[in-house]
């Protein structure tokens, strides 16, 4: 089968040996794995943190966002069947979905949702669990609940911000308030639903006292969250909650304990990373998603397409989503 590897980690996402095209063989399913005809894929910062040695894996092959069509089950699969499209993330510490055939166990994957194209479903997955878990399993927000809470989304107009936006104003009684930078991506924003939009690079508390409101009691960082912690901790309210998806270094928690504020960490790896009794949850959760957008409630987060699955394109997402300049999800398609 056609695949894309990585090369060595101190190479710029521009370099050609970073990213290759190569042949591999076709994966065997396991008792419980599907195995996938991968017809679309999208980018996620992991991607370039795992080709840049950031985090450390064996499997050379990249990706985790896919929609695709089952062409073999394992001998214990349950919930999916052969030709059935599906969408999912994958497991980390599997290889990648940049490839023609891809393998998932089938508690993470999800029917594909009947209104969307494989483009369209491939931007989904792994910022729609993440989002989804970042506000009812991390902090805790119910369906339907959250009258009289503000929900911070600081950078709003990235992959999981743009599901985040849509669930909390869809699903929850929120007042949403996103951060963006750029005039495009500030429209993106107001386009998904938030009620209010701010600018990350100028001061918050002043921002938001100019919308009436002084402070928030939810706060979701998904980028540069050391940047902004001391204004984070500024804007929330005692015993408000902060979380957060990025790797920040060194948080100073004294701040956080004069408030009694909270602090979660979300990583949608974690169900499969430990193999928890609950892992089935994701593919719950997938279902859920497809069930929204084909009712209309929620709306595909692509942002650009770059043309088809091979290295050259890859690169392209690469340098594009290190630059911080991307809207929405980077998706490819077609081998």
């Amino acid at each position: 089968m056609k695949a894309i590897v990585h090369g060595d980690t101190s190479l710029a996402a521009t370099d050609p040996r970073a990213l290759q095209d190569v042949e591999l063989p076709d994966p065997t399913p396991d008792a419980h794995d599907l195995l996938v005809e991968v017809h679309a894929v999208s980018v996620n910062p992991v991607d370039t943190k795992v080709r840049q040695g950031l985090v450390e894996r064996e499997s050379k092959v990249l990706g985790w966002d896919v929609s695709g069509v089952v062409r073999e089950v394992g001998s214990a699969v349950s919930r999916f069947a052969v030709g059935d499209e599906v969408y999912y993330a994958g497991e980390l510490f599997r290889p990648g979905c940049n490839s023609e055939l891809h393998l998932v166990d089938e508690h993470l994957a999800g029917h594909k949702p009947n209104s969307l194209d494989h483009a369209q479903a491939a931007a989904l997955p792994l910022t729609a669990v993440t989002a989804w878990e970042l506000l009812f399993d991390r902090l805790g927000v119910t369906e339907g609940g959250g009258a009289g809470q503000q929900l911070l989304v600081m950078g709003a107009a990235g992959g999981v911000g743009s599901v985040l936006i849509q669930l909390a104003r869809q699903l929850t009684e929120l007042t949403v308030i996103g951060t963006a930078s750029r005039a495009e991506t500030q429209d993106w924003v107001r386009e998904l639903g938030a009620h209010h939009v701010i600018d990350h690079h100028q001061p918050l508390r002043p921002q938001l006292e100019a919308l009436g409101l002084d402070g928030v009691t939810l706060v979701a960082s998904l980028t540069h969250t050391e940047q902004h912690y001391a204004q984070l901790v500024e804007v929330l309210r005692p015993q408000g909650r902060l979380a957060v998806i990025d790797d920040p270094e060194q948080l100073d928690a004294v701040p956080m304990k004069l408030k009694s504020l909270s602090l979660h960490w979300e990583l949608m790896f974690t169900r499969s990373l430990f193999q928890t009794p609950d892992k089935v949850r994701q593919h719950e959760i997938l279902e859920r998603v497809a069930q929204l957008v084909d009712q209309g409630t929620l709306k595909t987060t692509l942002g650009e397409h770059l043309g088809r699955i091979d290295a050259a394109n890859l690169r392209r997402a690469h340098a594009l989503l290190e630059s911080h300049q991307a809207r929405g999800k980077l998706v490819l398609e077609g081998f």
